[in-house]
């Protein structure tokens, strides 16, 4: 693609952003005008009377600061540490230490087994570990096993006399500081350094460990700026876990666009806290997303208001184009539902539904999709106010340029970006980082094209595509996006299933997890031959939506679910060895 094209495409968008060389400068230098806003709002006394804290930019950045002076003190200079547990104001403040003193910060999925954290603990070579109270019993046991090297193991939640607490911390460099020690205050990262070691999902044995730069991080976060723009005094929820790089980086860009961001009590509590708190931004996986579309949906239809809601929606479109709008005030009791202040939905991870979208953005919500990946500090496209185009996941951000490479006799190549937010490499791993960085140019395994409007469109990855005998080629996500709008169906995972043993000719073939419950609300009782009948009915129909040589014509059924990591994406080798290995 012409290089020229999606450079000349920025400039004509007007897109400044003003880039810094490390998070600490953009951090310092964005709050600094919000000062005396609050930039958390923390629960510490849950119940029927609850009661909260107040942190403003200014009481924030005293913490970051009085933590890191006293992780100096306590000799993590230079070194790293792992932080474990829920996201929380601690997490929080014991990752920005790291990150303005010059101390890798290795976030650890608090999900994984305890062979894997342990494992990953050793991988990294952390110094210190920042965790959870949650999480104890196996933090004790992995320092009971002696394989790592760690020194110090530090409570994020909790003060105990058994061990330092992050509190404890902050009560230390503030003593520190008053007595003149400035070392951590007046340290400058350096742009190139490792800022973040973050360890993908997967197995430990396949996982990858990500270097993510300062500068990569910071300038992701400052074309977000530029890219996504909010309302001031925004309400941010931490939903997503911070030990992702979607996350984390969301977190970052949440602190540095003023917002106030609060925590989730958790998933069974998510609609309390939007409205307990007046949530207006939200950023979170298409899964979550979905099943809060869902919701809204069978509410509808429980009032019996199905068509009474879509003939609204067809008049508050029809006003759209006369520049009134009138969607927030006529579906103001479906908002309700959601909080009542809920403005704006970011999508990231995966494909988001195009009926789900839709759904959102007639009610009078703003959802927009972006794309990127760990290796890229994570975004690298996005949609924006005005700028979407259906079944695209936006344009490039600023500082990123984009090339579609090895494009095939469709146009479809590829996507390859060179931008700061490319990681550093993967960490040991040097043939592995050669395979995937080229030229400068960073290989991300998903095929797609770009329209002469620099909108960029997925086809599917690269090694999950399904190759047929004819050459024609099919995806299984897009395939999967259609399969699990169909009612009872939890789930679906589509692959190519081999004829007669015969690898070199497949079949699309798809395995449905299915809600038997769900089902039988609607069809009554079900045999197993039934449920069968009516899923493969309703794939049929799908089918009769799609290219002829992408019609799935196999059906197995589970109850199960599928075989995941732990951001919930589908280990598609495992998942087919299980399905096969079952017939």
């Amino acid at each position: 693609m012409d290089m020229y094209t999606v450079q000349a495409y920025h400039i004509d968008m007007n897109y400044k952003p003003e880039y810094y060389d490390s998070v600490k400068e953009l951090i310092l230098a964005t709050s600094e005008i919000y000062k005396n806003d609050v930039a958390f709002r923390v629960k510490i006394k849950p119940g029927k009377n609850p009661e909260y804290k107040d942190y403003t930019y200014s009481d924030f950045i005293e913490n970051v600061n009085a933590a890191g002076t006293a992780y100096y003190a306590s000799g993590f200079k230079g070194g790293r540490i792992a932080i474990i547990g829920r996201n929380q104001y601690h997490w929080i403040v014991a990752h920005l230490a790291c990150l303005f003193g010059g101390i890798v910060s290795v976030p650890i999925d608090k999900e994984l087994p305890l062979g894997e954290m342990e494992d990953s603990l050793v991988r990294a070579g952390v110094d210190a570990v920042v965790f959870d109270s949650k999480y104890k019993e196996q933090i004790e046991q992995i320092k009971a096993n002696g394989k790592t090297k760690i020194h110090e193991y530090i409570l994020m939640n909790e003060q105990s006399d058994e061990y330092r607490s992050v509190e404890d911390l902050i009560s230390e460099g503030r003593a520190l500081i008053a007595n003149g020690d400035h070392e951590f205050i007046d340290f400058k990262p350096e742009g190139e350094s490792m800022a973040i070691l973050l360890f993908t999902s997967g197995t430990t044995s396949k996982s990858k460990a990500v270097m993510l730069s300062n500068k990569g991080i910071a300038s992701n976060v400052a074309d977000l700026l530029v890219f996504e723009v909010f309302d001031e005094h925004s309400t941010n929820i931490a939903f997503l876990p911070l030990h992702h790089i979607l996350g984390s980086t969301g977190m970052l860009f949440a602190i540095a666009d003023g917002m106030r961001t609060v925590f989730s009590d958790g998933i069974r509590y998510i609609k309390q806290n939007l409205t307990e708190y007046g949530v207006t931004f939200f950023l979170g996986v298409p899964a979550l997303i979905d099943k809060m579309y869902e919701s809204v949906e069978k509410g509808i239809e429980k009032q019996g208001k199905t068509k009474t809601v879509e003939r609204a929606k067809k008049l508050a479109n029809f006003l759209l184009f006369f520049h009134i709008d009138i969607r927030r005030k006529l579906f103001k009791d479906i908002i309700a539902q959601m909080g009542g202040q809920l403005k704006y939905i970011i999508s990231g991870g995966a494909p988001l539904s195009a009926h789900v979208s839709k759904g959102f953005t007639d009610l009078g919500i703003e959802i927009y999709q972006g794309y990127g990946l760990t290796e890229t500090s994570p975004v690298l496209a996005a949609e924006n106010k005005g700028h979407i185009r259906a079944g695209s996941i936006g344009r490039p951000l600023p500082a990123v340029q984009i090339d579609f490479k090895d494009k095939d006799e469709d146009g479809m190549g590829e996507l390859c970006a060179k931008a700061p937010n490319v990681m550093l490499g993967y960490y040991n791993n040097e043939e592995l980082t050669n395979e995937v960085i080229v030229d400068g140019w960073f290989h991300t395994g998903d095929l797609g094209y770009m329209d002469k409007d620099g909108y960029i469109f997925l086809t599917g990855r690269k090694k999950d595509m399904i190759v047929l005998k004819n050459g024609k080629k099919a995806f299984p996500e897009e395939i999967e996006i259609l399969l699990n709008k169909i009612p009872g169906v939890l789930d679906s995972f589509v692959f190519g299933e081999p004829i007669d043993g015969d690898w070199t000719d497949l079949r699309i073939a798809v395995q449905v997890q299915y809600s038997k419950k769900e089902l039988e609300e609607t069809h009554g009782e079900l045999t197993d031959d039934k449920i069968r009948e009516i899923i493969w009915e309703q794939i049929k129909e799908v089918n009769q939506t799609i290219p002829h040589y992408k019609r799935v014509t196999d059906l197995y059924l589970t109850e199960e679910p599928f075989i995941k990591t732990t951001s919930l994406k589908i280990k598609r080798k495992e998942q087919i060895k299980k399905v096969l290995g079952e017939v």
